[in-house]
């Protein structure tokens, strides 16, 4: 079939059908539509729980979650920030943009921080005081909590983790998301869970949580006028989104079994021609299957192959160390990088599949004829 005649299949578009529906009906019909309401109260619950933490701040997105974090610990152009080179940008962009310093660590097989690297660039590289360590679970996967928590505290340094793509998945039988001073989830679109954008703080620490969710709502103080003691953000979500991500929420258990399959299946019907970003911490979510091709040439091949079949492939991601706005950074001493060829041989080989929880078993197989073709 022809790419016009042809449904495109997307990498991880959002499961929903009419629970979702029913539950935005009922948020619209209670009258709470702004960002308050049962729902958000409802939905912090609800993700507290499963990921073990004592509290959960609804905001608007993952982003908003991580630049409230920053704000809660005074993060300028005095600090230095610890990250992960293999992420998404929004995992630094807040730092970046208060002024911070970033060092970035290459990974482990997994894609994830290298905890070894990460104690050798926290012993030359930031003030002990003004130092934060970002740990990312990586395509679903957790990164090694117990060795950042422990090199991080070695190095006076502050940990939260950016678990943005990892609900539901565990880390030696504990929930993503419950390691940490704190950490986040993101509900965008292409998530397990979805509230079509959105995103949560998760802590154990009343403090903090208690100050984000003033700070997403501007910081007004409790006073008939428009009182604030400082100024804060437009971060809160909204009882609709809140209400979509409790249905959502339902589904976990059914959703994290299907993306299961799907990786299973891609394993079985394409192993023998390309090998898989390896799993090390037991307990993935599977949020993406990730193969691995021999070389960039493969990779730029199975990408074409699949854009022409209107199927949406993307490479893993592009190491925030070969970023222009961070090489730049580099030549202007705001940005370290420290480590080897980890993550850009992951990126040079990487391709994420088609891995939404609603993909059929037919569509599995067509993604898989095609790639297998492609090598």
């Amino acid at each position: 079939m022809s790419a016009t005649s042809t449904q495109r299949i997307y990498l991880s578009p959002p499961c929903v059908g009419e629970e979702e529906r029913k539950a935005a009906m009922e948020a619209f019909d209670s009258g709470y539509v702004a960002p308050c309401g049962p729902m958000v109260d409802e939905f912090e619950k609800t993700i507290a729980k499963i990921v073990g933490r004592k509290f959960a701040v609804a905001v608007s997105s993952g982003t908003a979650a991580i630049d409230l974090l920053m704000e809660e610990y005074g993060v300028d152009s005095s600090w230095t920030i610890f990250a992960p080179t293999m992420t998404f940008v929004a995992t630094v962009g807040p730092a970046w943009h208060r002024g911070a310093k970033l060092v970035f660590i290459d990974s482990i097989a997994n894609g994830t921080i290298d905890p070894e690297l990460l104690d050798a660039a926290m012993k030359t590289n930031g003030e002990v005081a003004k130092r934060l360590v970002i740990g990312v679970d990586l395509y679903g996967e957790c990164c090694d909590y117990d060795a950042i928590a422990e090199v991080a505290e070695k190095n006076g340094g502050v940990f939260i983790c950016d678990s943005a793509e990892s609900l539901g998945a565990t880390y030696k039988g504990r929930p993503a998301g419950s390691s940490g001073v704190a950490a986040l989830f993101s509900f965008n679109g292409n998530k397990i869970v979805t509230t079509s954008g959105g995103g949560a703080i998760v802590t154990d620490d009343e403090g903090i949580a208690s100050r984000a969710k003033s700070r997403s709502q501007q910081s007004r103080a409790k006073a008939i006028s428009y009182l604030h003691n400082e100024v804060g953000y437009n971060y809160r979500m909204s009882n609709i989104l809140a209400s979509i991500g409790l249905a959502q929420l339902k589904k976990l258990p059914e959703f994290l079994k299907r993306r299961a399959i799907i990786k299973a299946e891609y394993k079985d019907l394409l192993g023998d021609k390309v090998e898989f970003l390896p799993e090390i911490f037991s307990g993935s979510n599977n949020w993406l299957t990730v193969m691995l091709t021999r070389d960039s040439n493969a990779r730029d091949s199975v990408l074409a192959s699949c854009e022409r079949s209107n199927i949406e492939a993307r490479p893993a991601w592009r190491p925030m160390h070969m970023q222009n706005v961070f090489i730049h950074g580099m030549d202007e001493g705001r940005v370290v990088f420290s480590g080897g060829k980890v993550a850009e041989d992951i990126f040079a080989k990487g391709v994420c599949l088609p891995s939404g929880s609603g993909l059929s078993d037919d569509d599995l197989k067509r993604v898989s004829e095609v790639v297998s073709n492609s090598l």
